[in-house]
């Protein structure tokens, strides 16, 4: 019996997207870094402005770095000329986990950080461990998207849309 063929079958099932090399990952980690950011600090900008407390500043910042996550991939999705309904399903399977695990990371961070809950916009400790927990985050995220992307899930779902 030839046992190399199952092998072959197998490695050959896995290259099916996009190669999981870790500048890919990289970048993938990147986009959905940008997104998260941009909703993390829009997010605490609005509540700490509004005096809101720790809790809801924290959540309207997460809702908004998957709002602003989930839009960049929507953007790039549709600018390939999908419909709506699909891009939205591409955008969900592309950037659920990889942001999950980055709030988790960054919001993890800001908590156990001495202070930093507590930091005023004019503070640089706000600005300082909002820094190093997205830092973390991305440390963090990086290889959770290698590992999706070489099983063909995660930010590969978005790569046949890529011109």
């Amino acid at each position: 019996m030839d046992h190399t063929h199952t092998g072959h079958e197998h490695q050959r099932h896995e290259h099916t997207g996009p190669t999981a090399t870790w500048p890919t990952a990289v970048r993938a980690t990147l986009h959905c870094l940008t997104g998260c950011a941009i909703g993390e600090v829009l997010g605490m900008v609005v509540g700490t402005a509004f005096g809101w407390g720790n809790l809801p500043t924290t959540l309207l910042a997460i809702v908004l770095a998957f709002f602003f996550g989930y839009s960049l991939t929507l953007r790039g999705v549709l600018r390939a000329g999908v419909d709506l309904r699909t891009a939205v399903r591409v955008a969900l399977a592309a950037d659920t986990l990889s942001i999950a695990v980055m709030e988790l990371i960054d919001n993890g961070v800001i908590v156990l950080w001495p202070s930093a809950m507590d930091a005023a916009l004019g503070d640089p400790l706000f600005w300082i461990s909002l820094a190093v927990s997205l830092v973390i985050a991305f440390l963090v995220t990086t290889p959770v998207n290698r590992w999706t992307i070489s099983r063909g899930r995660g930010h590969a779902v978005v790569h046949q849309y890529h011109h």
